[in-house]
C-alpha cells in the first residue's frame, strides 16, 4: 500500500514520449534478444496501397497516442470483468519504432517491412504491427516464414482477394490472396466480410476454391463464438490480421473505407479472447486507422484497446502454459 503522504511517479497518459502502451523504446532491433524482448511492436506507416481515402500512414501515431490511456504504471492491467491482472512486469514489451517507408515506392517499402519482421522473428520476439493500410500484411506474412506453418484469421469488412488491379498485385485489396500463395500459410478464416463492393464475385469464388472460410457479422452472430471456434483447428498456430473497418464505423469512423453493419467492440473482444485460448497466436497486426477522419480520436483509442486486449490474452495464455510446463517437469 502507498501511504497518502508518499510521492509517486504517475506517468500519466499525457506525459512523456508517446510509445505504444508507454512501453520502453528499442532503437536498435538487432539488440532485441540482448534486451530480453518477448514482444516487439512496430509501426508500418505505409498507405500507398489505398484505393480511395489515404491517411493510414498516420495510423501508428494515432494508435500509440490512444494506447497511452491504457498504460498506467506498466505494472500490469487489472481487468475488473475477468478479475485478472494482464500484462504483468515479467513480460518485456518494446516499441521498436517504424519501418522505413520510401515515398512513391511501395515495393521497396514492403521489402523493408518484410526484413524488419524477419529480424524480429529471428530474435525470438513476437511481432505486433500497427498499420498503415492492409497492403502491409502481405510482406508481414512473408517475414513470418520461420514461424510457419500457420493459419490466418482475418477480421475485416473486405475480402482483399483481388488478384491484381491493372497489374498492381500488392495493394490493400490483394493482401489476403498474396498470403494464400505462401507455402507456410495453411487455411484462412475471413470474418466480418460484408456489403456491396466488398469484392467481385470471381474473387469470392477464388477464395472459396482455395478453402477460405468467409462469414459476415450476421453469420458470425448466428454461430456464436463456440461455433466459430469449431471451424478453426484447435491447438495450432494462428496469425491474426485486423482491419479497423471490420469494426462498425459508428465506433471506429477513422478509416479510409468504412462499411456499415460491422462488428462491435465486445464481439471482437470475446472472439479474440477465445482464439487466444484455442491455439498459439504467433503475432498480429491492426491496420487502416486513418485518424484525420475521426476528430474525436476514438478510432485510434479503440484500435489501441483491441491490440492491448489481444496482447493481454495471448501473453496470459503463455503464462498459463509456462506454469503448466514447470509443474510437469517438477513431477518427473
Amino acid at each position: 500500500m502507498v501511504r497518502p503522504d508518499e510521492k509517486q511517479f504517475l506517468n500519466l497518459p499525457f506525459t512523456g514520449i508517446s510509445t505504444f502502451g508507454k512501453y520502453p523504446i528499442c532503437d536498435d532491433i538487432e539488440k532485441l534478444d540482448e534486451m530480453g524482448a518477448d514482444v516487439a511492436v512496430i509501426g508500418v506507416p505505409n498507405d500507398m496501397g489505398t484505393q480511395w481515402k489515404s491517411g493510414a500512414r498516420m495510423g501508428p501515431r494515432a494508435v500509440r497516442e490512444g494506447s497511452t490511456l491504457y498504460s498506467f504504471g506498466l505494472e500490469g492491467a487489472y481487468d475488473i470483468e475477468n478479475d485478472i491482472t494482464y500484462l504483468g512486469p515479467d513480460w518485456k514489451v518494446l516499441d521498436c519504432g517504424d519501418v522505413d517507408i520510401v515515398h512513391g515506392d511501395i515495393m521497396q517499402s514492403h521489402d523493408n517491412t518484410e526484413e524488419m519482421v524477419r529480424k524480429i522473428v529471428s530474435k525470438g520476439a513476437m511481432p505486433v504491427i500497427m498499420g498503415g493500410d492492409h497492403s502491409i500484411t502481405a510482406p508481414i506474412g512473408k517475414g513470418l516464414e520461420e514461424l510457419g506453418p500457420f493459419h490466418v484469421i482475418q477480421i475485416d469488412a473486405h475480402l482483399d482477394w483481388a488478384d491484381h488491379r491493372s497489374g498492381m498485385r500488392y495493394g490493400h485489396g490483394n493482401c489476403i490472396r498474396r498470403l494464400s500463395e505462401l507455402d507456410h500459410v495453411e487455411n484462412i478464416y475471413q470474418f466480418g466480410i460484408r456489403g456491396i463492393s466488398s469484392s467481385k464475385k470471381e474473387d469470392v469464388d477464388a477464395a472459396r476454391d482455395y478453402g477460405s472460410v468467409i462469414l459476415s457479422p450476421k453469420k458470425m452472430r448466428e454461430k456464436g463464438v463456440e461455433g466459430l471456434l469449431d471451424l478453426i483447428p484447435e491447438g495450432e498456430k494462428y496469425y491474426i490480421t485486423i482491419d479497423i473497418d471490420g469494426i462498425d464505423p459508428s465506433i471506429a469512423p477513422g478509416t479510409g473505407t468504412p462499411s456499415p453493419g460491422g462488428l462491435l467492440y465486445d464481439e471482437v473482444n470475446e472472439f479474440l479472447k477465445a482464439i487466444s485460448k484455442h491455439g498459439d497466436v504467433i503475432g498480429f497486426d491492426l491496420v487502416e486507422v486513418a485518424p484525420q477522419y475521426d476528430p474525436t480520436g476514438m478510432t485510434g483509442q479503440t484500435a489501441a484497446r483491441i491490440m492491448l486486449d489481444l496482447l493481454s490474452y495471448v501473453l496470459k495464455e503463455k503464462e498459463i502454459q509456462k506454469a503448466a510446463d514447470i509443474l510437469q517437469k517438477s513431477n518427473y
